[in-house]
């Protein structure tokens, strides 16, 4: 019996940390392209840009209107719309003091029917008059509270204008690389056409699959000896992330282990072979490989009982560079020739 840590074999490709499709939020002509492929880009650096005229123009006609809104109240340029008050707009101070005007007519007119002075038709008039003027007021109240909510509808207008200039400017959403190039000089674009692929290779993540029977043995943080197509060296990573569910076709389930890539050594879509350190403290029956014979479809090792070798099948497990795994046949202690090929 030796120390033979579990392993799971595994293989599978490095992928990208990151893969974006950055497309426009506005429709317009392309005036200018800033990247091509293979070119280094970093967060919120411009990609492409839009031809801006058209998204300036919008922007100022619709800060007029918010200037015309604003004024319509009264309201100063340095003047926030939340200090308005709509009893404060001129038009409502000047249909006020009409109102007050006629209030007043209306007391004294009480005083001289009293007296006899005015006739009963000529106080209702003045009545009448006041009643018309307290209207006004009131209408006037209402519309200049329709402009002050005009003005937050103008407000957005120019908020949403500038956000569309901009967004005439397309930036890039994370540092990376671009993958593609999907648009040039003069090109119309719509909204939600892609115009640049991007790509994270920093880190990468190895993406690989384990069959079924081994699905409950995989965990965060076990030990990955993983084997690059083109590189040497194996690295030694971490299971990072794995699938809540198994994939119905192939019974596999999914798993991915990060790559460090500061240097861009890796690049995406190298194959890679994985083995996936399931349980470090395992132990196993081991022989040494040259003990092992082959015949006829069956593997076998000469077994020596009170010094006479007789062939022994066995069912082998893994084979590593110290020795092959012995799942049947043997038991710890037993004796076998260490050169297999000395039976006869």
């Amino acid at each position: 019996l030796q120390p033979w840590p579990m392993i799971i074999r595994s293989q599978g490709v490095l992928v990208a940390d990151e893969v974006s499709s950055v497309g426009t939020k506005v429709a317009g002509s392309v005036a200018k392209v800033y990247v091509d492929i293979g070119d280094v880009v970093h967060a919120g650096k411009p990609l492409v840009e839009l031809d801006r005229d058209e998204f300036q123009l919008h922007v100022d006609q619709v800060e007029a209107q918010l200037a015309q809104a604003r004024s319509a109240v009264g309201l100063k340029p340095e003047q926030a719309v939340e200090s308005m008050q709509p009893e404060n707009s001129p038009p409502v101070r000047q249909e006020q003091a009409l109102w007050d005007e006629t209030k007043a007519s209306l007391e004294r007119a009480k005083d001289l029917q009293s007296q006899g002075v005015i006739t009963a038709s000529e106080f209702d008039v003045i009545v009448a008059n006041e009643r018309v003027a307290e209207a006004r007021y009131a209408g006037a109240l209402n519309a200049a509270r329709e402009k002050i909510a005009l003005i937050g509808v103008r407000q957005t207008e120019v908020a949403l204008a500038r956000d569309r200039l901009r967004n005439a400017a397309i930036v890039a959403p994370f540092d990376g690389f671009v993958q593609q190039r999907l648009v040039a000089p003069g090109d119309f674009v719509q909204v939600g056409d892609r115009i640049v692929t991007l790509v994270r290779t920093d880190p990468l993540r190895f993406r690989g699959s384990v069959p079924e029977h081994h699905a409950q043995s995989l965990a965060i943080g076990q030990e990955v000896r993983l084997q690059i197509e083109g590189i040497a060296e194996p690295l030694t990573v971490q299971v990072t992330r794995i699938s809540p569910s198994l994939e119905q076709a192939s019974r596999s389930l999914m798993f991915e282990a990060e790559v460090a890539n500061s240097d861009q050594q890796f690049r995406t879509g190298l194959f890679a072979e994985a083995e996936i350190v399931v349980n470090p403290q395992a132990v196993a029956l081991i022989v040494p490989q040259s003990a092992v014979v082959e015949f006829a479809g069956s593997e076998k090792v000469w077994k020596v009982v009170d010094g006479l070798a007789s062939e022994q099948e066995v069912l082998t497990g893994q084979r590593r560079s110290r020795g092959i795994e012995i799942l049947s046949g043997l038991a710890a202690g037993d004796v076998i020739l260490n050169d297999g090929s000395q039976g006869s």
